[in-house]
């Protein structure tokens, strides 16, 4: 086994993302005076990183970045409510609910989780987002939520 002088073992333990440090980067990005704010957290993500959720699919710390600012000056208010939130080994997984709010249509809520994987420097390399955005935001809409779900149950249900 290996030594770690006790100088090594902070620096090991400061670069270390526990659950507890994960629910409050994620709380943090996301109830700050309705705007989200990803400065704090964006050098927990490694360079590399690899993003995807139900619209995109992103490669690279930049793109990654430009994705975050560009949702930012998309919402006029975002919130996020952690529900769960587990870890085991180097996968992370975070139930939530995100309050979303746009200039021209009522605040919607998104269910979703998100599953992180954590690499050996202690940096997020891959996250999945899982979410049903047009279902969620949809039911929020006058007549629009009510048609769609008609036609989601007689299409899939």
């Amino acid at each position: 086994m290996e030594n770690i002088n006790s100088t090594e073992q902070d620096v090991f333990d400061e670069k270390t993302l526990t659950i507890d440090l994960i629910k409050e980067l994620w709380s943090k990005t996301y109830n700050t005076e309705g705007k989200p704010d990803w400065s704090h957290i964006l050098p927990y993500y490694d360079i590399h990183i690899y993003f995807r959720d139900s619209i995109q699919e992103i490669h690279g710390i930049e793109k990654f970045t430009a994705m975050t600012e560009r949702l930012t000056k998309r919402s006029k208010d975002l919130k996020m409510n952690i529900i769960n939130a587990s870890m085991e080994g180097n996968i992370v997984f975070i139930e939530w609910e995100m309050t979303l709010s746009f200039k021209k249509y009522p605040s919607s809520v998104l269910y979703g989780t998100s599953r992180l994987t954590i690499n050996k420097e202690g940096k997020i390399m891959e996250q999945r987002d899982y979410y049903d955005l047009w279902g969620d935001i949809f039911d929020n809409i006058p007549r629009f939520g009510k048609a769609y779900r008609r036609f989601m149950k007689r299409k899939f249900g």
